[in-house]
């Protein structure tokens, strides 16, 4: 363990101490959202820069911190074969690859992780595509009056569409379970 890493694990254990005139000594203190939200970023960057060494695949990790959330992004500057298939088909393996992140994080902070992986820009792509369905569902629901059932997809992918079917004014809902799990757009 580093030195850097020992005083911030030690820092976290300590409890907020007060001298005599009721000052909090800040030192003492524990990291704040943010540094906890950081460490995760670089917990994960050391887990998924150990799987691309093993995997032999070539590409850059980059951490972000916004909206509460760490986001993780893994890019090559030239297409490479290695990292289209970390995405998989539809995104499942990316899908996996992230939940098995959040484990790693899970693991050594003892903290869930709400972290976000992409490859290859695959879910700002998809992000447009969500949005584009949610647009298509929405005028459909505002010509026929009915509500219209979308194709199941993941947690993260139906907030997206939730998201843009309330900006279009209309309401939807989840529906179903597990893999089936799926959005209802409808005007109430």
């Amino acid at each position: 363990m580093s030195a850097e890493s020992t005083e911030h694990a030690l820092s976290e254990d300590v409890v907020e101490d007060r001298d005599e005139s009721g000052t909090t000594d800040i030192s003492s203190l524990k990291p704040s959202a943010a540094s906890r939200l950081e460490e995760e970023g670089d917990i994960a960057a050391d887990y998924l820069e150990e799987l691309l060494d093993i995997a032999d695949i070539d590409g850059d990790i980059d951490i972000e911190v916004r909206n509460g959330r760490t986001y993780i992004s893994i890019v090559a500057e030239e297409e490479t074969e290695g990292l289209e298939s970390l995405v998989g088909d539809d995104g499942e393996v990316l899908e996996a690859l992230q939940e098995l992140t959040r484990l790693a994080v899970l693991s050594a902070t003892e903290s869930r992780s709400r972290l976000v992986l992409d490859i290859n820009g695959y879910r700002q792509e998809r992000t447009g595509h969500l949005q584009k369905i949610a647009e298509d569902a929405a005028a459909l629901v505002k010509e026929t009056g009915k509500p219209v059932a979308l194709e199941p997809m993941s947690a993260y992918e139906r907030k997206i569409v939730h998201d843009a079917v309330a900006d279009l004014g209309l309401v939807s809902e989840s529906e179903g379970e597990g893999n089936g799990r799926h959005i209802v757009v409808s005007t109430d």
